[in-house]
């Protein structure tokens, strides 16, 4: 029996699966998509491992309610090839682990070796632990806190955080004693043998399967290309599910940072290194070095613009004073980085700390770098101000290329699955983003009843467009309108922490349900209380517009404010606008629009996740309709009828029997 068929034949009516739940009901796209991931995995092997073009490349969207968990899990766990899952949120991590996995074990009747892997900074390092541990009395730890965490290492199986239910979310405790990969010993650690990722990459190995998130996939893809402290084994499959962020995370990990914090912690983990093992004239010696470097670090930073937010770093590269700002700060790194590797002649645990110090020079060397004005830039440089740090950055313009001699050249087999990879019914945007060339695709819509359970609201022409003088008194005059027509039982999403603070302030007065507002509580707790209080509004930005799944009456309403799209300003942004340009393309129609329509959806994908949902999706820009992109954002929304009357809502909600 050929892989397509076994899987065909689990999700038929009369399959394991349907042995398994009762009143199960065959999904057709469901199989469609198991079997087109079957067909990949079971087809030969292409190209050369090591080299672009060696994985096959299969890139699935399928909307809510194909159910494309069980759709990827149910071929890669026949095709007993060792596979990685990877995912974007912790909701899904656990979906998989907690409710999918025992499902599909349950249907085989068969263990699955499965295990959800995290990043290192999550568990705990023992050497470094101990060296808290001693040194505690003078860093303002409880020694209830050092106590309760001796006997939980002595008795934890995985050092997880997760673990430590009593230890505060923001403790400044835990980043001294988690295992991050820049501080860690390797095999010269005096605590390898009980050593928590040790075990952690011993269990992997022998899993048939992994969770893990994207951020751990590209972070330990980026550690394995560098040939040290990978913790994910070498594997043949790699699922992407929520892929329509991968070219942002990719994004982190093939660029390059520094910053004045990153200096602090190398300095603070150099002294607390120091204390114990050296003389009090190395110590003497070392200390004038590290007060050094934190000074000149200080000044570099003092010498970026005071006001918080991102900036374009290329003018102040390319001014004549930035050698006579940077120069200190690197000749600091290197006469430190040199000073530690002869202390590691002498003492263990110094040589990490001089590798952490020269690539700390190296980074900057290459951020900073005077830009060749004959040579196209690879990188866009900028910098980010917050409180209390300052970092520079240097971010790729693409992600493509790296995509190619990393990721597509170290798997045999690469899905990529979301509810939202097509912008106007087309896969072109992110083929051209993740460079993918011509790849096979697999398109499959939503089995909701859109078309007799919602409606899609814009507002009527003579609306104001956003922006234009006006505006914001109409919106929310119209939100508060549509919010007593559907009783409340509402998410409202903003494209920004303004525009949703404003809203609020005018609402709070005037709103006759209970107004819950992001920032109030945790996204848990508002969730919790948004479905617990049936009539609630709840109040949102950002992440909110992905990820929340609320079935039932409670949200009967998706409004949001405006089409999505990036602030123009941000200096990567801008970079990508003028390559597209440069190239004689169009950079808001071929970047801004494509992104824009990926997150409209994630936020109009809220409203239906059952098939029992009803409700309206409300978008009040009127530029759907007054500019010619209109089209491609109408092209890219749900089959829910069209409607731009208020009293075509009021009729909607009036025969509201939910």
């Amino acid at each position: 029996m050929t892989a397509t068929t076994q899987v065909k034949q689990f999700f038929s009516r009369q399959g394991a699966l349907a042995a398994c739940l009762t009143g199960y009901e065959p999904r057709p796209d469901q199989a469609k998509m198991a079997e087109a991931i079957a067909a990949l995995l079971a087809a030969p092997d292409q190209g050369i491992p090591g080299h672009p073009g060696y994985a096959k490349v299969l890139v699935v969207e399928a909307e809510t309610g194909i159910g494309k968990s069980l759709a990827y899990l149910v071929p890669v766990a026949m095709s007993g090839k060792q596979t990685v899952i990877s995912t974007a949120t912790i909701n899904l991590q656990d979906q998989l682990i907690e409710h999918e996995i025992p499902l599909l074990q349950r249907a085989l009747g068969r263990e699955i070796d499965a295990l959800c892997v995290k990043g290192r900074q999550n568990y705990l390092c023992r050497y470094r632990f101990f060296q808290v541990r001693a040194a505690h009395t003078d860093m303002l730890i409880e020694d209830s806190d050092i106590d309760r965490l001796v006997t939980w290492a002595d008795s934890s199986e995985t050092g997880d955080r997760a673990e430590l239910d009593w230890l505060a979310e923001r403790s400044p405790l835990w980043p001294k004693i988690s295992a991050h990969s820049y501080q860690c010993l390797g095999s010269e650690c005096p605590d390898a043998a009980e050593c928590f990722i040790n075990r952690l990459r011993r269990r992997a190995a022998r899993a048939t399967l992994l969770v893990v998130n994207h951020h751990l996939y590209f972070s330990d893809l980026s550690v394995r290309l560098a040939g040290y402290g990978e913790v994910l084994p070498r594997h043949e499959t790699v699922v992407f599910d929520e892929a329509h962020h991968l070219e942002t995370v990719a994004t982190t990990f093939f660029g390059a940072s520094f910053s004045n914090y990153q200096v602090l912690d190398l300095v603070a983990d150099i002294e607390q290194q120091a204390e114990p093992n050296c003389s009090a004239e190395q110590i003497d010696h070392l200390f004038g070095l590290t007060g050094g470097l934190r000074h000149r670090t200080d000044e570099f930073a003092a010498a970026f613009p005071a006001e918080r937010g991102r900036g374009a770093a290329e003018a102040l590269i390319q001014a004549p004073d930035w050698p006579r700002r940077m120069q200190p700060v690197l000749d600091g790194l290197h006469q430190l980085a040199d000073e530690l590797v002869e202390l590691s002649r002498r003492h263990d645990g110094f040589d990490v700390l001089a590798g952490r110090t020269a690539q700390l020079a190296e980074t900057l060397s290459f951020i900073g770098m005077t830009p060749d004005e004959e040579a196209p830039p690879t990188h866009v440089r900028w910098y980010e101000r917050r409180e209390r740090s300052v970092s520079l950055q240097a971010t790729p313009i693409t992600v493509a290329d790296d995509l190619q001699t990393s990721l597509y050249a170290s798997v045999a087999n690469c899905i990529m699955t979301s509810a939202t990879l097509c912008t106007g019914g087309s896969f072109d945007y992110i083929r051209e983003r993740l460079g993918l060339g011509e790849v096979e695709t697999l398109q499959l819509n939503s089995p909701f009843d859109y078309e007799r359970r919602t409606i899609l609201y814009v507002p009527e022409k003579s609306f104001p467009e956003p922006g234009v003088p006006g505006y914001n008194d109409q919106l929310h005059s119209r939100i508060e309108t549509l919010l007593a027509m559907s009783r409340g039982r509402a998410l409202v999403l903003f494209t920004s922490l303004r525009a949703m603070d404003e809203a609020a302030e005018y609402l709070e007065a005037r709103l006759d349900y209970p107004l819950l507002v992001q920032g109030q509580a945790s996204r848990s707790r508002l969730l919790a209380r948004f479905r617990d209080d049936v009539e609630s509004v709840l109040l949102a930005v950002a992440s909110f517009w992905e990820g929340v799944d609320v079935v039932g009456e409670s949200l009967s309403a998706v409004i949001i404010d405006k089409l999505p799209f990036e602030v123009p300003t941000d200096p990567v942004v801008q970079a990508r606008l003028r390559a597209i340009a440069q190239a004689g393309g169009n950079g808001f129609m071929e970047f801004q629009v494509p992104r824009a329509v990926l997150s409209l959806r994630q936020g109009v994908g809220r409203l239906m996740r059952s098939t029992r949902d009803r409700g309206m999706i409300a978008v009040l820009d009127s530029r759907l309709y007054t500019k010619r992109y209109g089209s491609i954002f109408r092209k890219s929304m749900p089959p829910a009828p069209l409607v731009r009357e208020l009293a075509q809502v009021a009729s909607f909600f009036g025969s509201d029997t939910t």
